[in-house]
């Protein structure tokens, strides 16, 4: 089992705003690939009030050692006062999709 890998959950505000995180992710090699999922609905407890927010969803695939690199370009550039910003452990993954998560993270690629 490895946990050399994470996947990082981010909501956003909106399909610019994922679209441009998930474009400097990816230019800045700190994440190999991040999957944009559009049209979800969000409720949350904020400042004493229960909300509802269409937002999308950032898959974002990175090592668990450059987390935190990710989410220091998460919260210098996400609009929200409090983005989202959790990591899952991947414990299994196909050795050659992992191979090539590495390369680009460390510009093998």
């Amino acid at each position: 089992m490895s946990t050399d890998y994470c996947l990082v959950l981010c909501t956003c505000p909106d399909l610019a705003t994922a679209n441009a995180l998930a474009d400097a992710l990816v230019a800045e090699h700190r994440a190999t690939c991040v999957n944009i999922v559009p049209g979800l609905t969000s409720v949350y407890p904020w400042q004493g009030r229960i909300e509802r927010s269409e937002e999308c969803l950032l898959l974002i695939k990175t090592e668990t050692a450059g987390f935190s690199a990710v989410e220091d370009l998460l919260k210098r550039r996400h609009p929200y006062e409090l983005p989202e910003i959790i990591a899952v452990p991947v414990v299994r993954g196909a050795s050659a999709y992992l191979e090539w998560l590495s390369a680009w993270l460390h510009g093998s690629t």
